[in-house]
This record gives structure tokens, C-alpha cells and sequence, in this order.
């Protein structure tokens, strides 16, 4: 199916590791033009390297999402280059979770900052290069704990319940604009945190995933491949979704005990 990508430019927080990578690579397979941003400048460079080697038009800024001024020269640099955006993905996160008598209030600020705030500023910013461009999507990379939080898994719910409220609020904010704003919310997927606690303990990474597919209560059985979570997120960005917005997609192997 042609998802009529070509041409358009889709910014990617968190675009160098994980799910954003992949993202990134299946959009460049689609003819898009992508801007990603992290903080690592090794990964950086190697995702920007690797996006250019299959052939994509890839810029790759470096920028923290949790300062405003790191967000602005993001958005800005992708619109100087092409001169417009079509579409963004807020997908920069990291797991933290804990008993909400034992996470500090340092803890909470740091997760909502990295989260809810950056997601909001990238928003915003992004909103007037969306409308000028005639319309465009947004993707807020979520996790199936927004929806049926688990004990000991705050902040992260909390953070990721907000950005459930966050999408629907936008996707009503902003749907007579041409803007359509969806979320994934992410169960247990092959990515780079799952790649390093793997590392970390001295495991495989085909180890742990068994070992999780076991321990968990995954209907289809197994863990899911990054490859399955850029089809779906290239979809909401796509043309081919011009009447979906407002949703947030499971996409958990059916472990999510809400819809």
C-alpha cells in the first residue's frame, strides 16, 4: 500500500534509538523526509549516517526536549531545510517506575518534564508549520500503563495518562485546522531500553525477550518488533488514515486489559 509519505517531512523526538529509529528508517522507505533529535551525539550521528546511506533526505539535530530552547532549533532547523513540516512524533521517553510512597518529587518533575512538557512544547511549536502546510498529524508515543496502570509504575503512568488527556484534548483543539493527533500506547516491544537491561545483566536479547513472553500475560505469545510499531505510527501520519484521529491504539499483543 502506497501511504502517500513521499515528500512529506516528519520530525521524530527520541529518533535515534529504539522505536524512533525504526520509525525513522521505515518513513525514509516511504520516500519521506525526516528530522530526528536525541542527546547522544554517537547515536546521533550513526542514525543520521544510516537514514542518508538508505537514500533519505535525514537531518539529525542534537537537542534535549526537556529546554524549550532545544526544541525551538529542532522545529527550526527542519523547517529552514524543507521549508515546511507535515508531520511530528512525540516519542522521547524513558521508563520510570516506582511505589508512590518511595518516588521523590524530583523524580515526578523529571518524568513530566521529559514527557508531558516536552510533548506540549513540540506541539505547539509545531502547529503553525502544520497548518501552513495545509494539515498534517501528530503521533504521541504512549504505553498501555496511561490506560490500566500496575502497581509500583509511577511516575510513568501518571505521565503517560496525561498524554492520553493531551491527544484528545488536541485532536479537538486542532481537527478544523487539518490536524489530526492520534496515540500508540506502546506494551512490550523489542527496543533499546529492552537492549540494554539485556547487556546489563548479561543476557541475550532473544533470552529476555523469551523469558518476558513467559512472565507475562501476552495473548499473541510474544514480544513485539519495532518494525510493527513504525507501520502502525507511519499509518496515523499517512493520508491513508484521514479519518482516524483522537485514538489511542494498543499496540501490546492484546495484554492490555481495557480497550
Amino acid at each position: 500500500m502506497d501511504l502517500h509519505l513521499h515528500g512529506k517531512v516528519v520530525l521524530i523526538t527520541g529518533g535515534t534509538d529504539g522505536l524512533g529509529a525504526a520509525l525513522a528508517d521505515r518513513l525514509v522507505e516511504e520516500g519521506a523526509r525526516v528530522a530526528v533529535c536525541g542527546r547522544d551525539p554517537d547515536r546521533l550521528a550513526a542514525t543520521g549516517q544510516r537514514l542518508r546511506d538508505a537514500g533519505g533526505d535525514a537531518l539529525a539535530v542534537q537537542a534535549d526536549v526537556t529546554r524549550l530552547a532545544d526544541i525551538e532549533g529542532f522545529v527550526g532547523a527542519a523547517a529552514a531545510r524543507w521549508g515546511r513540516i507535515d508531520g511530528l512524533v512525540n516519542n522521547a521517553g524513558k521508563s520510570a517506575a516506582g511505589k508512590i510512597d518511595e518516588v521523590s518529587d524530583e523524580d515526578w518533575t523529571a518524568d513530566l518534564d521529559l514527557k508531558v512538557l516536552a510533548a506540549i512544547r513540540c506541539t505547539r511549536l509545531a502547529v503553525p508549520h502544520l497548518v501552513a502546510a495545509g494539515g498534517g498529524a501528530i503521533v504521541n508515543v504512549l504505553n498501555i500503563g496511561g490506560k490500566a496502570p500496575g502497581a509500583a509504575s509511577l511516575p510513568t503512568t501518571a505521565s503517560r495518562a496525561a498524554g492520553l488527556a493531551i491527544t484528545k484534548a488536541a485532536s479537538k483543539d486542532l481537527g478544523r485546522r487539518g490536524i489530526r493527533v492520534n496515540a500508540v500506547l506502546v506494551g512490550l516491544v523489542r527496543s533499546g531500553q529492552w537492549r540494554r537491561r539485556a547487556a546489563a545483566t548479561g543476557q541475550s536479547e532473544d533470552e529476555l525477550y523469551r523469558q518476558i513472553a513467559q512472565n507475562t500475560d501476552i495473548p499473541l505469545g510474544r514480544v513485539g518488533r519495532s518494525e510493527e510499531f513504525a507501520d502502525l505510527v507511519a499509518y496515523l501520519l499517512s493520508d491513508r488514515s484521514s479519518y482516524v484521529t483522537g485514538s489511542a491504539i494498543n499496540l501490546d499483543g492484546g495484554s492490555s486489559p481495557v480497550l
